[in-house]
């Protein structure tokens, strides 16, 4: 019987690449120059943190933070960004965790939109992993389709597709 899984992932070189590139481009533009901005990616959490001296300031390396992952081909979805809030003396911080992975809340929202869309599919929640399967594959595409309309706030792959 034909099947798909669907995950939520973002490739952990892709990302170190772009954070590289973001810190490049920080060193090198006119504005950050003689600033004290320190952009760090912490690999086992998911985590990048931006430290400078002003909210303005991470806003810009927000947007260019975000222009590099789309030209890594990452989905900025995939962010989950906090509040800024001031560090020690005039810095500004700001953590912005990386989602990785389907959530149980959004597993059963994936579900109910699949099982609310009348396609002759199942679907079924596998830890971070959501399986699909179908006796036809255009059902099946007709799910992949649904999934990428419905806007649920994070990056959606579907892989491992078997007939």
């Amino acid at each position: 019987m034909p099947s798909f899984d669907i995950e939520s992932q973002v490739d952990d070189q892709s990302l170190d690449n772009a954070i590289n590139n973001l810190k490049k481009e920080i060193l090198n533009r006119f504005d950050f120059q003689g600033t004290n901005t320190a952009i760090e990616l912490d690999k086992k959490d998911k985590r990048i943190s931006i430290l400078t001296d002003s909210e303005m300031r991470v806003r810009q390396v927000e947007d260019v933070l975000i222009s590099k992952l789309l030209k890594q081909k990452l989905d900025p979805q995939a962010l989950d960004a906090t509040e800024p809030h001031y560090a020690a003396g005039n810095m500004t911080r700001k953590e912005i965790v990386v989602k990785s992975g389907i959530s149980k809340d959004t597993g059963r929202k994936i579900i109910k939109m699949i099982k609310s869309s009348k396609l002759k599919v199942q679907a079924q929640i596998m830890d971070d992993k959501i399986r699909v399967t179908g006796k036809k594959i255009d059902d099946l595409q007709a799910v992949m389709k649904l999934l990428k309309e419905g806007n649920l706030g994070i990056p959606l792959q579907f892989v491992n597709m078997k007939k």
